[in-house]
């Protein structure tokens, strides 16, 4: 045998192990994290998802870093996209539909972790038990939650009739599913889309116009990173408003109903850990929140002179007083 070839061949062969064991020995691992928002995700959230890291044994600053860019549109989103694809990060996570589908359009190698809406509606995969390419995570069911929001605002309010819904338009299926979630309550929705925070304004002005009588707030990361400035015009407009997240119920929402905003982000960052261990994302079945929240803030009912059914204070998880 060809002395140089041997050396060569035995080289690699120990190559192998050594770089599969390189996380072991420490190597900093990298991850990117997209964000659709004029700001980055709340410390709450960032807090969680480096729980789910922990899980897997990855401490932020120690054996992995976390890096964090936002964006608003569409073309800065793949702009930042695309520079972490650039800096050769191990793993891309990102929530909502559009940063997943702008960190697909910007790599098809490296493995993205998404926590989503709508994982099919999104065309982010076409199977959650078998997600092909290199996209995987936890699919929140945003359009089953956001209509079913909509029979807890008739519960709420026996006699409403016109909800106005703020809708990112980057979510089509919480739309379609509210629709006709809307007939089957003989509810007459209006449409408001919000793309940036220059909307909010004219959106409540619109909803007054409109005579409109209650808020569903669909799930988005836009929408969660404006989330301050809804809940204040929805007060100084005395509208009472239901929420995906416990979290904007607590903070001043009048209701909330949907999965743990923080169970959510830990199970991403776990999702990410799988993968930085070496787990590729089609051997990773899209994941699903099995528990739910209901929960209603009485201080805000309160405040705008609303009585709840006490048949619903009954199966709520949290009353807030």
């Amino acid at each position: 045998m060809n002395r140089r070839a041997f050396v060569t061949g035995l080289g690699a062969v120990l190559a192998a192990p050594l770089a599969a064991g390189a996380e072991q020995r420490g190597q900093m691992m990298r991850v990117g994290l997209l964000w659709h928002g004029g700001g980055p995700p709340s410390r709450l959230r960032l807090d969680s998802f480096k729980s789910g890291l922990r899980d897997l044994g990855y401490l932020d600053g120690s054996n992995v870093t976390i890096d964090v860019r936002h964006g608003e549109q569409e073309r800065r989103l793949f702009q930042l996209a695309t520079e972490l694809v650039q800096s050769r990060v191990d793993a891309i996570a990102s929530f909502g539909d559009l940063g997943p589908k702008m960190a697909q359009k910007a790599t098809t190698t490296i493995p993205i972790v998404a926590l989503t809406d709508d994982f099919v509606g999104a065309g982010l995969v076409t199977s959650l038990a078998r997600p092909e390419g290199n996209t995987t995570g936890v699919n929140i069911l945003s359009p089953e939650l956001s209509a079913k929001r909509l029979s807890l605002l008739k519960e709420l309010l026996p006699k409403v009739s016109r909800v106005g819904v703020l809708w990112d338009p980057v979510n089509p299926s919480q739309l379609i599913a509210s629709q006709e979630a809307a007939k089957r309550l003989a509810l007459t929705l209006n449409v408001f889309e919000i793309r940036g925070r220059d909307d909010v304004a004219q959106t409540f002005k619109a909803m007054n116009k409109g005579r409109v009588e209650a808020i569903n707030v669909f799930a988005s990361p836009l929408l969660s990173s404006l989330q301050q400035l809804i809940q204040d015009s929805a007060a100084s407009n005395r509208l009472p408003a239901i929420y995906q997240w416990r979290e904007h119920a607590e903070a001043g929402g009048l209701a909330s109903y949907g999965p743990s905003l923080t169970e959510m982000w830990r199970q991403t960052g776990a999702v990410v850990g799988k993968v930085l261990k070496g787990a590729r994302p089609t051997d990773l079945p899209v994941e699903q929140p099995t528990k739910f929240e209901l929960v209603i803030n009485l201080k805000t009912a309160k405040a705008l002179g609303l009585t709840i059914p006490p048949s619903l204070l009954l199966r709520a998880d949290q009353v807030i007083e």
